[in-house]
């Protein structure tokens, strides 16, 4: 997970939440009235929410990493909406983003999230939970190694692990360097979110690593650069074309 959503708001009930991880038609429920307040496109001019939305904007428009999975989620039936799946919001601590499955959205710190490149980096990450979400019976909250699971794919398919990412963060390596920064990654989103020791995190990872990193939907390929990411989008366009004529 790029971050997740600070605790200001109480949420829904544990149960409540868990419930609704196992309601198929209510990947997308429409937001309950006391949820979170949306912030309107021309709310306010030179903001850090204004940044966040026009670069939103521009990540939904133009990314292909995100092309791919908006395409890829309205495949599956769980079509996205700017307005209501995305709310641009500060967070506390060094947190970027999130996926808050209790309402199918996606929070984008405007705070913490420092310019274009990031803000393409935090949606496709997120993105990948939320379609993960969508095509699979996830227990967020109670099932560790299902949580490993998406942060192994959000790591290894988001471009979290580039080797321009890498080289930033001063992690050099050759053999298998990218299977270890995927490692590495999950196991930190994980203990963002989750009270357990790091030796319980990197069990989960190991537990789900060879198969979950190895799902490389919808991509269909480990997406290493947005070139990559465009010949899997086309490739996507096909397939779907394919089955639709079958």
């Amino acid at each position: 997970m790029a971050g997740v959503p600070d605790k200001r708001r109480p949420g829904p009930a544990a149960g409540e939440q868990l419930q609704q991880q196992h309601v198929a038609c209510q990947v997308f429920p429409e937001l309950l009235a006391e949820g979170r307040p949306q912030q309107g496109f021309f709310s306010s001019f030179f903001t850090s929410n204004h940044k966040c939305q026009l670069m939103l904007l521009k990540t939904l428009e133009t990314n292909p990493y995100v092309k791919l999975l908006l395409d890829a989620m309205k495949h599956s039936g769980c079509a996205v909406n700017k307005e209501r799946h995305f709310s641009c919001e500060d967070c506390n601590g060094n947190v970027s983003g999130g996926f808050d499955a209790s309402s199918s959205q996606i929070v984008l710190c405007q705070n913490n999230i420092r310019n274009q490149a990031h803000m393409n980096r935090v949606i496709t990450h997120e993105l990948i939970h939320a379609f993960d979400h969508c095509r699979a019976h996830v227990d967020w909250f109670t099932n560790v190694r299902h949580l490993a699971c998406s942060e192994i794919r959000a790591a290894n398919l988001s471009g979290d692990c580039s080797l321009i990412n890498e080289i930033l963060r001063l992690h050099f390596g050759l053999k298998q360097h990218h299977q270890t920064c995927v490692r590495d990654r999950a196991v930190l989103s994980i203990l963002a979110v989750r009270n357990i020791t790091k030796e319980s995190a990197q069990k989960a990872v190991d537990d789900v690593f060879d198969s979950c990193f190895n799902d490389h939907e919808p991509f269909g390929r480990i997406p290493h650069s947005k070139t990559d990411a465009r010949y899997a989008h086309r490739d996507f366009q096909n397939r779907d074309r394919y089955y639709s004529n079958i």
